[in-house]
This record gives C-alpha cells, sequence and structure tokens, in this order.
C-alpha cells in the first residue's frame, strides 16, 4: 500500500469525500522524510502545516527549566501539528521531534483554508480531524490530573505497548510525569506483583 492509499483511507474514515475532491487534495500534500532526531518544528517557529504521520513516531514535548517536558507520542496513521499555534498563528513554545526515521505529509494551512471553503466534504473533514486533535490533547491533561503514577503506567501499556519498545525510558518517564528512576520502581513493583500472582 502506498504512503498517499494510507492517507487517502484516514481521510475517509472520517466521512466521504467525492474522488475528484479527494485527489485535488492529496496533492497539495508535501512528503517530509525526517531522520532520527530531527525537528519537525522548533520553539519560536512559526506553525503553518498540519501533518499526517505515515511512519515512525514523534515527540511533542516543551524544554522547562533546563528539562525536556513531553506533552504526547506521535506515531503511524494520525493527524497532528501545534494546535495551539497553528490555530492562533503565534510562533510555538514547543518542539516536534522524530525519535526514529519518519515519514511526514504535510499541508500548508493557506491551502487547507482554501480547500475548506470549496468543499463541504472537506470542511466536514477539517473539524472532524481538528476536533480529534483537540480531544487527544484534552483527554491527556484530564488523565495527569486524575490518574495515579501507578494507573498512568499501566494505562499507557494497556494502550500502546510499543512505546516501550521504540522509545527510550527517559521519555516515556517524562510523559507519565515521572523522573527515570520513578518509573524504573513503577515498573519494578508492578512485575514483582505479576510474578507474585502466578
Amino acid at each position: 500500500m502506498t504512503s498517499l492509499q494510507n492517507l487517502k483511507n484516514k481521510i475517509l474514515s472520517y466521512n466521504k469525500v467525492d474522488d475528484d475532491v479527494l485527489d485535488y487534495w492529496l496533492s497539495l500534500y508535501e512528503r517530509i522524510e525526517l531522520k532520527k532526531g530531527e525537528a519537525l518544528i522548533s520553539s519560536g517557529q512559526m506553525v503553518n502545516y498540519f501533518y499526517y504521520l505515515d511512519a515512525g513516531c514523534i515527540y511533542y514535548y516543551k524544554v522547562q527549566d533546563g528539562e525536556t517536558k513531553v506533552l504526547e507520542f506521535y506515531t503511524e496513521d494520525i493527524f497532528f501539528t501545534d494546535l495551539p499555534a497553528y490555530v492562533k498563528g503565534s510562533p510555538s513554545r514547543y518542539f516536534l521531534t522524530a525519535t526514529e526515521e519518519s515519514t511526514v505529509f504535510a499541508i500548508k494551512k493557506s491551502n487547507a483554508e482554501m480547500s475548506f471553503d470549496n468543499s463541504h466534504q472537506l470542511e466536514r473533514f477539517g473539524r472532524l480531524s481538528m476536533q480529534e486533535a483537540f480531544l487527544k490533547s484534552y483527554s491527556r491533561v484530564e488523565r495527569m490530573n486524575s490518574r495515579t503514577n501507578e494507573e498512568r503506567y499501566l494505562r499507557l501499556l494497556e494502550k500502546r505497548p510499543d512505546l516501550f519498545q521504540r522509545l527510550p525510558q527517559y521519555l516515556i518517564a517524562s510523559y507519565l510525569g515521572l523522573t527515570p528512576v520513578g518509573l524504573s520502581k513503577i515498573r519494578k513493583r508492578v512485575g514483582q506483583r505479576e510474578s507474585d500472582c502466578v
């Protein structure tokens, strides 16, 4: 399956779009290949694109008091951007960086808005994909505030086990609001409980 086919399928998972409209929309995307450690967006940069991650892993983070604070990990088949900066048209305060070789498709904000004005189908898709991106951000804040460290760890392990194979422990710890030592203690405690149950 080609990369554009993946993107096409993702768009159609939101709502029906006529073939001629969809082909035009797909032609507006630019392909970006990122090496491991390469930044897609850096702090202070204007965010003029909405992205689709076709392959790889990208983390969304800020640097505060010299420390990396991870807000999200994006993996295959997802739309993403630095949403606050994109919507407000202000410089980003965050970074989007590849943790492994990644393939991204990017559509310029001006092209997206022009397309939404000309097609109700694309406008609906744009609204739904934007809502999904917002809800992901909101649910993360909710989880951070309402769950214990261990509950957050167990949920991540259940919902996204691949991250533990793909990412260094310090990034996962940051995402969970922990230190690497704190994460290691939780993993050890959970592992001990599981072995006691056997």
